[in-house]
């Protein structure tokens, strides 16, 4: 909580509980001070001098302390009542001090624990407390008159008697109206520090829910990702296949043949990838279950040949040194091609695609053009190229996707490898046994 936000809380008003609490302290006081009153008469300790008349006396003692019952309601009327009284009380010479003067200090600590305005309650307490040592100064220059000259008569200390009387009761009323000033403030910070924490341990509440939302909203946008690399790519093959199958069932039977076992794979496949997420979605909510790992770069070339079989003609070069890349990158680097080749068979109504992965010195990239009619799905705004997009940018990497100059999409991703993977490249492709005859065509990248 910052200074200004300090200053200006205010501590909530007490509650009935503690209303009734203060009616019971007042009036508990009240009646030690009348105790404390037929105790003085009793013994005759006028130590103001000469008391007024019994009603008057009984009127001061309760006129002083019977104000504490609102003590916490209106504390500086409480201590502005308790104050004036106590003072005439004094000069009348109302023989009951000790609770009078306690019920000053409570009034006094009052203020500073539950005043609301924080300026007009340190004011108040310092003018009260700065009103008393004037009366103080007062009664001793009244007093000093009227002292009998034998008064003193076994002083035998080295201060002169009058001036240590005067010492001692200064000293008293510093500590008394001191320590009221300083428990007030201190009871009203705790009070301030205990909201604080409240409102700390409340903001603390809400932010963990708030993370428990953004987890949940996470892991659901992380299987939606998933869902739909899974069922479109493998359902956009089976489209396409099923498509070449009506074309060449009647004259080509063979032909028809292959493109329904090439769907029935797909088909298999894409029971398998739907039951590994199924299996993620019913794991035990208290286990951080992830989804095992979908595949990396080394099935890229699985992507080329379903789209091979798709009917495209579809090369794969690999270009560099290949190093162990992170799992995690090796996975998003898969995803990415995936839906970039998931794309071309479903909206570029294209004959060629060619699929490169490069290891450069510091980063990995994936490229994947084709060469159809240039139009990404959905306006390139879909949700593969925004999965795409999120997917490289949890990893630092960019993305590329967008027409070609000369006809034809691409999509291109780089992700950032660390130094321990560093190696020298040399810009060559994948041997030619290691590529589809097709690559050794000029590729459309």
């Amino acid at each position: 909580m910052s200074t200004a936000t300090r200053e200006e809380w205010a501590r909530p008003g007490p509650t009935a509980e503690q209303r009734r609490n203060d009616i019971w302290i007042g009036l508990g006081i009240t009646a030690l001070a009348l105790v404390s009153l037929t105790l003085a008469r009793s013994t005759g300790a006028f130590l103001l001098g000469p008391p007024p008349s019994g009603p008057e006396q009984l009127f001061w003692t309760v006129a002083v302390t019977v104000p504490l019952i609102w003590r916490r309601r209106w504390p500086g009327v409480t201590l502005l009542v308790v104050a004036v009284v106590f003072v005439a009380a004094q000069a009348r010479s109302a023989p009951e001090t000790q609770f009078s003067a306690w019920a000053l200090f409570c009034a006094l600590y009052t203020v500073g624990a539950w005043g609301q305005n924080r300026q007009l309650a340190r004011r108040l307490r310092i003018g009260v407390i700065a009103a008393m040592f004037a009366w103080l100064g007062i009664y001793y220059a009244v007093m000093i008159d009227h002292i009998p000259a034998d008064a003193f008569a076994d002083a035998v200390g080295p201060v002169p008697p009058t001036l240590a009387m005067m010492v001692t009761g200064v000293l008293l009323n510093v500590l008394v109206l001191g320590f009221a000033y300083f428990f007030g403030e201190t009871a009203w910070v705790a009070a301030r520090r205990e909201h604080e924490l409240r409102a700390q341990a409340e903001d603390l509440r809400r932010s963990q829910a708030a993370a428990r939302e953004r987890a949940v909203l996470g892991e659901r946008v992380r299987i939606a990702r998933e869902l739909h690399d899974v069922v479109a790519h493998h359902v956009s093959v089976m489209g396409v296949q099923a498509s070449a199958c009506r074309r060449v069932f009647d004259r080509d039977p063979g032909k028809a043949r292959t493109a329904l076992t090439a769907i029935e794979q797909s088909a298999r496949t894409a029971v398998d990838e739907l039951r590994r997420m199924l299996g993620v979605l019913r794991a035990s909510a208290g286990t951080d279950a992830a989804p095992p790992a979908a595949g990396g770069v080394d099935r890229i070339g699985e992507l080329v040949e379903r789209a091979r079989a798709a009917g495209l003609t579809a090369t794969l070069g690999v270009y560099g040194e290949p190093v162990a890349l992170p799992e995690s990158i090796s996975q998003t680097a898969y995803r990415v091609t995936q839906e970039a080749v998931t794309n071309t068979l479903k909206h570029a109504e294209a004959a060629l695609l060619d699929v490169r992965v490069r290891y450069l010195t510091r980063e990995v990239e994936v490229d994947v053009t084709d060469d159809g009619r240039g139009v990404g799905p959905a306006g390139a705004s879909g949700l593969g190229l925004l999965g795409m997009r999120e997917r490289v940018t949890a990893h630092d990497g960019e993305l590329e996707a967008g027409p070609r100059t000369g006809g034809g999409w691409r999509v291109r991703a780089r992700f950032p490898l660390d130094g321990s993977t560093d190696r020298t490249i040399s810009p060559q492709r994948e041997p030619a046994d290691r590529r589809p005859a097709a690559a050794d065509a000029e590729s459309p990248a």
